[in-house]
C-alpha cells in the first residue's frame, strides 16, 4: 500500500480568460478609466477562485486594440501574477484585427496549448462598438474557431452610445452583452 507521501497529485486543467480591450479614441476619459478600474479591481477575485479551485487554475490574457492590436504579455499569466498596466485611448477601432488576431492565439500553437490540457475560455470584450475596419472579415476568421464557438463570450458595453449590435454579433445574442453606465457599474 502507497504511502500518502507517495501520491502525486492531478495536475489542474487551464482556463484561459482573454480581455479583449477597445482603447480607440472613442474610449477616451470616463470610458477607459471604467475599463482600467474594472480590471484592476477584478484580477484579485480572479486570482483568489483559482487559488481555491482544486480542478482549475485560471491564466489571464489582455489585447489591446485601436490601430493595431497588442498583446500585455507574450503569454497567459496565472491571474495573481497577472500585473495591471492602465491603458490609455487613442485611434480608431480595428475590431476585425483584434477578431483575426484573437483567433490566431485561440489555438494549441498560441494561447491553448497546456500541457494538461485546457477548458474553454472565457472571452471578455470591453467596448463602445463602433468599428472603423471591416471587422465582418475578422470577426467570420474568428466565427470559424473551435474555441471561441465553444467559449463563454461576454461583451461589456461602455457607455450608453455603445453599438450594442455590433457587440451582440461578437457574442452571438443580446443576453451576453451587458452595459456599463458609470464607473462604479
Amino acid at each position: 500500500m502507497p504511502l500518502i507521501s507517495d501520491i502525486q497529485s492531478v495536475p489542474r486543467r487551464t482556463m484561459t480568460l482573454f480581455f479583449v480591450i477597445d482603447t480607440s479614441g472613442s474610449m477616451a476619459g470616463n470610458k477607459i478609466g471604467a475599463v482600467n478600474d474594472a480590471i484592476v479591481n477584478v484580477l484579485p477575485m480572479i486570482g483568489d477562485i483559482s487559488d481555491t479551485n482544486s480542478d482549475a487554475e485560471i491564466k489571464v490574457a489582455a489585447l489591446e486594440f485601436s490601430n493595431s492590436c497588442q498583446w500585455l504579455y507574450s503569454e497567459p499569466k496565472l491571474a495573481n501574477e497577472f500585473i495591471w498596466d492602465d491603458v490609455t485611448a487613442g485611434g480608431l477601432t480595428s475590431l476585425g484585427g483584434a477578431c483575426s488576431e484573437l483567433s490566431s492565439k485561440l489555438s494549441r500553437s498560441g494561447f491553448m496549448k497546456s500541457a494538461s490540457g485546457s477548458y474553454a475560455p472565457a472571452i471578455i470584450l470591453l467596448s463602445d462598438g463602433g468599428p472603423t475596419d471591416n471587422y465582418k472579415s475578422g470577426l467570420s476568421k474568428l466565427q470559424s474557431n473551435r474555441w471561441f464557438n465553444s467559449a463563454i463570450k461576454v461583451a461589456i458595453a461602455i457607455g450608453d452610445d455603445a453599438d450594442k449590435d455590433v457587440l451582440r454579433e461578437f457574442t452571438g445574442n443580446m443576453e451576453s452583452v451587458f452595459t456599463v453606465h458609470n464607473i462604479d457599474a
